[in-house]
């Protein structure tokens, strides 16, 4: 079976985690964590780091810095992860949710600006399988209404978005935008640490509340005082022993995706029946999932095609559910009689192939002759 990913870490990553293990820095106390935070930060683009557990936890922490009142609201994409609304629900806000753009899958930029409400507090844009999010005129929108942009950035290491913003164009990496932004650093991402995450910044005041609340709220000084309630996100020294490597890796890591990208694209581009990726102009996408959708003219849903698949041996995943669908939200009485179309289509007729950083050529040119065999 053709894995739907295979991580790639190697020699550099061992020798750097034996490192740690010899001098005994494997918990949150050792040297590797800052140097981490201060590498993705910088490639990133930002002033401070904040390792984390994973990424949830990072958008967990990133809400909770934000003092949200119960009931306050938070504009996020329906198609995405469940960790977005989970990150509201645990701070007592709520979601308000819009539709995906039918051409990148990510949040229509758009419905951004007719979902802003009364309650609207915060906007939490997804960089949906690693193309970024149309950022502008979230952006415009934020600063119009005084929202805080919390950007998820755990799909999307080292994607760029190309910004016309104060009249200059210039291509600004995921990860510099808003107030806080977040990542995944799971085994399946282009940086991994097996688990864990990170929530970086510019701001002074939410980087020392952020690292204050990570780690339970120790008050400095007086470490068994607590003026808050905090939460035990610490990252270990081994993982970041195991990431630290890898960001200097990056523009081999990017263009080893593109390459798998650029393969699936020339092997499938005239395979009738399906929708694959696109990448906007002003985008740069790192194509951290390959996705395609299938047409239903075809008679064939994404779970049909998944089992097809599989009997060939190639391993898939099924594209988001949205969470307008979710039935743990709609016993909570969310989204009750909301429909969000593209998303819908998209939750039934994607799924995504084989794309791990592990996917040798010769495995892409099974996948696609398994995908050109499977299809009507």
């Amino acid at each position: 079976m053709i894995p739907v990913n295979a991580p790639a870490v190697g020699d550099e990553e061992l020798a750097r985690l034996s490192e740690a293990v010899r001098a005994g820095q494997i918990s949150s106390a050792g040297a590797d964590v800052g140097e981490f935070e201060e590498r993705w930060a910088a490639y990133c683009g930002r002033r401070h780091g904040v390792a984390v557990t994973n990424g949830t936890a990072a958008l967990h922490l990133a809400v909770a810095c934000l003092e949200l009142e119960p009931g306050d609201e938070i504009i996020m994409p329906t198609f995405t992860i469940i960790s977005c609304a989970l990150a509201a629900a645990y701070c007592g806000a709520v979601p308000r949710l819009v539709d995906a753009d039918a051409r990148t899958w990510c949040m229509d930029a758009e419905a951004v600006r007719h979902a802003v409400g009364p309650r609207t507090r915060a906007i939490m844009p997804v960089h949906i399988y690693g193309h970024p999010v149309d950022m502008d005129p979230i952006l415009d929108v934020a600063e119009q209404h005084g929202l805080a942009v919390i950007e998820d950035g755990a799909e999307a290491h080292g994607a760029e978005y190309r910004s016309a913003r104060g009249g200059t164009e210039t291509w600004r990496r995921c990860g510099s935008f808003g107030a806080m932004s977040c990542f995944s650093f799971y085994a399946n991402k282009l940086v991994t640490t097996g688990e864990g995450g990170m929530l970086v910044t510019d701001d002074d005041a939410l980087a020392q509340r952020a690292r204050l609340l990570r780690n339970l709220a120790f008050e400095p000084g007086r470490r068994f005082h607590h003026e808050h309630l905090g939460f035990n996100f610490r990252m270990t020294n081994l993982q970041a022993a195991l990431g630290i490597p890898q960001v200097a890796r990056m523009d081999e890591i990017m263009a080893k995706k593109r390459a798998i990208a650029a393969a699936y694209m020339e092997g499938l581009r005239e395979v009738a029946g399906i929708v694959l990726p696109i990448e906007e102009p002003w985008a740069r996408s790192v194509f951290w999932m390959y996705g395609l959708v299938v047409d239903p003219e075809m008679g064939l849903d994404a779970e049909a095609l998944a089992k097809r698949l599989a009997d060939r041996g190639v391993e898939t995943r099924p594209f988001f559910l949205g969470l307008h669908e979710q039935p743990v939200f709609r016993r909570r009485g969310w989204f009750m009689h909301q429909k969000f179309p593209v998303a819908e289509r998209l939750a039934r007729q994607g799924l995504y192939l084989p794309s791990g950083l592990g996917l040798q050529p010769d495995q892409v040119e099974q996948v696609i002759d398994a995908v050109r065999r499977c299809l009507p």
